[in-house]
């Protein structure tokens, strides 16, 4: 799941409630290190926020029309929701606490099953994840993330990742690197049983002026999983 800064953000009701709405366009989707869906994909976003609380739904959409069995996963969607509380450690420090609903529709599996992984009649069309985020401020640039799969995944599946953030001339700069538990009864979650670096690399993003008022956000990735011994380079457009 790939939350980029919205297009706008409109206060609503009060100045405690705002909307926002953006969306992104990449050459391909890669999540965690991981090939999820090896084409152009357009990835709309909207945001509730009030107060610390953050109510939000993304989607990832395949250009193409291939088939289900055509893809290395089998998903040529996917819709994400989560809420999200944060509030302030200390000066500088904030954390984020966030539960995450996994979909995709291409799955064969209706929006409204909710089935755990031993349910009788077979899991369910959602995942849920809960996860903490604790990211410092500029004087501190580091991020620390970890997530667990609460729901419909056997394996329990976790992931975390370290973030550090530096400005260079008009660029901005992510160096990132995450590992995942693996497990032996859920491997393919993550593609591993075991734990695992998956995800390393450096995101660049800059701002790219079109006119005196309006400027495209750009961003580039390049992306290593040391488990699977594969490479990814990514760029982006934010809308």
């Amino acid at each position: 799941m790939l939350i980029m800064t919205g297009s706008f953000t409109q206060p609503i009701l009060s100045q405690h409630l705002s909307l926002d709405a953006g969306g992104d366009i990449v050459s391909r989707y890669i999540w965690r290190g991981m090939d999820v869906n090896d084409q152009v994909n357009v990835q709309p976003y909207i945001t509730f926020t009030y107060s610390d609380f953050e109510l939000g739904a993304w989607g990832s959409y395949g250009l193409s029309h291939l088939n289900a069995t055509d893809d290395q996963y089998g998903y040529q969607s996917e819709i994400d929701t989560w809420l999200s509380y944060s509030f302030a450690l200390t000066k500088g420090v904030n954390i984020t606490a966030i539960f995450t609903d996994y979909f995709f529709p291409n799955d064969g599996k209706k929006f409204s099953n909710f089935n755990n992984y031993d349910n009788p009649d077979g899991p369910g069309a959602h995942t849920i994840e809960s996860g903490l985020i604790i990211a410092g401020d500029k004087t501190f640039p580091l991020s620390f993330s970890g997530y667990v799969n609460i729901y419909n995944d056997k394996g329990n599946n976790a992931y975390f990742q370290a973030d550090y953030l530096l400005s260079l001339d008009e660029f901005n700069a992510d160096l990132f690197i995450g590992a995942a538990t693996g497990s032996s009864d859920n491997p393919a979650y993550y593609a591993t049983n075991k734990f695992s670096v998956i995800n390393t690399g450096i995101k660049v993003s800059k701002s790219v002026k079109i006119t005196e008022t309006f400027s495209l956000p750009v961003y580039c990735s390049y992306i290593v999983n040391p488990n699977s011994g594969l490479v990814f380079f990514v760029v982006g457009l934010s809308l």
